[in-house]
């Protein structure tokens, strides 16, 4: 029996508690992380930046090219943290989020910084004593320059997880919902765009290495254009015969196939020569299993208007992978 001073609580009052509680642990999170993102930032803008452009250690280009719009994201971080602070959540991120773009811009440049990076340690003696000076002062705490350059993008990140759960779990009655929905909202879709930047220069990267194992006159600008999915080695299956072992790369829109260059070949060893191209639009594929006489991991049936390919591999993972990847390719260019 209940006693008469233990009255239930009413289902909406303790959903408001579950959300206030959230809340509070949401925007702790924000300003203890945003202080420490400050900090680093402030770091390495006056011991990389600021030193390097008063030394004159490298170009103004070069220094543009490593940092990117990193002094503007620091000054970015220096206005909202006050809001933070005070406790002004949603006037905070609502300044902060014409600053978003800054982002888009550094995830830009990020593979022109890691490219300037990597030349100006291989040619510059100068700039190679200078980071291991700066590197080694206990601000870092053995952090290196390269670890220190992604934490933009990887702070986007964090402001997407915490500022969603600071809307989602402020009162809809609330003065601020609204500014902290906009900003949920504007700073999602900007991780987005980050995302997709982000997968376009993977995949230019994927495209860059390909291209290069792949020799002769059919193989020039074979993969201009193309999204990279998947490559490896697969044994091809014929009628009659032994199978035969070949290097397949896979895109969006194309299968190819490759047979190396002899080992001993004066220009082109170790490349690929392309001997055929598959169209995945007009590719039917099933899987085939139970087959004795060895550890096959299985095959895979492709069928093309004028060519069946029989696929063979003896790693059950790796067909398995091949298969969801041809999958996917054949799916897109349906859509």
């Amino acid at each position: 029996m209940e006693s008469s001073g233990s009255a239930p609580r009413c289902p909406l009052q303790e959903q408001r508690a579950r959300w206030e509680r959230k809340r509070a642990c949401t925007a702790r999170e924000l300003l203890e992380t945003e202080r420490r993102y400050q900090e680093q930032l402030g770091l390495v803008t006056t011991y990389f930046v600021g030193i390097l452009r008063a030394k004159g250690t490298l170009r103004p280009p070069e220094r543009q090219a490593l940092f990117g719009p990193w002094e503007l994201i620091y000054g970015a971080s220096q206005e909202l943290l006050p809001y933070l602070e005070g406790g002004h959540w949603g006037q905070g991120l609502e300044g902060f989020c014409p600053h978003l773009e800054l982002y888009i811009q550094y995830a830009a440049n990020s593979e022109r910084s890691q490219t300037t990076l990597q030349e100006q340690l291989k040619k510059s003696k100068r700039f190679r004593r200078f980071l291991r000076l700066q590197e080694g002062r206990p601000e870092f705490g053995g952090l290196q320059l390269q670890d220190l350059l992604p934490l933009p993008l990887q702070r986007l990140q964090q402001y997407e997880h915490l500022v969603v759960a600071l809307a989602e779990n402020t009162n809809p009655n609330s003065p601020d919902h609204h500014q902290l929905t906009r900003a949920a909202r504007l700073i999602s879709e900007t991780a987005q765009r980050v995302h997709t930047i982000g997968q376009k220069q993977k995949n230019a990267q994927h495209l860059q290495r390909v291209q290069a194992l792949l020799s002769g006159r059919r193989a020039k600008g074979l993969t201009s254009g193309r999204w990279f999915l998947h490559q490896g080695w697969l044994l091809v299956v014929p009628p009659h015969g032994e199978p035969r072992p070949r290097m397949f790369f896979l895109f969006s829109d194309v299968l190819i196939m490759a047979k190396p260059r002899p080992p001993l070949h004066l220009l082109q060893s170790g490349t690929f020569a392309c001997r055929a191209l598959y169209p995945m639009a007009q590719c039917q594929l099933h899987r085939v299993f139970g087959h004795s006489g060895g550890p096959c991991g299985g095959l895979l049936s492709l069928s093309f208007p004028r060519e069946k390919l029989l696929l063979m591999s003896t790693d059950q993972e790796e067909l398995l992978r091949w298969y969801h990847s041809l999958t996917l390719a054949i799916s897109s260019q349906k859509n």
